[in-house]
């Protein structure tokens, strides 16, 4: 995969993850569909996808200071 890839990738899940762990975005469109049982989950799915997204913009990063 190439760095511009892995960059755009990482950028866009951050972007996505950071708006649903900072707004109430998707407590609100889960509530509205029926699913807010799932509300409680968030916490466990969210912030290590949004970790995982930041690491993967370091490390898309990384690659491309070295090259």
């Amino acid at each position: 995969m190439g760095n511009s890839k892995l960059l755009k990738i990482g950028l866009v899940g951050t972007v996505i993850s950071a708006l649903c762990c900072f707004t109430p975005l998707l407590v609100v469109l889960l509530g509205a569909v029926g699913l807010s049982a799932a509300i409680g989950w968030l916490d466990f799915v969210l912030l290590p996808s949004l970790f995982f997204f930041v690491a993967l913009v370091v490390f898309a990063l990384f690659r491309q200071s070295k090259s």
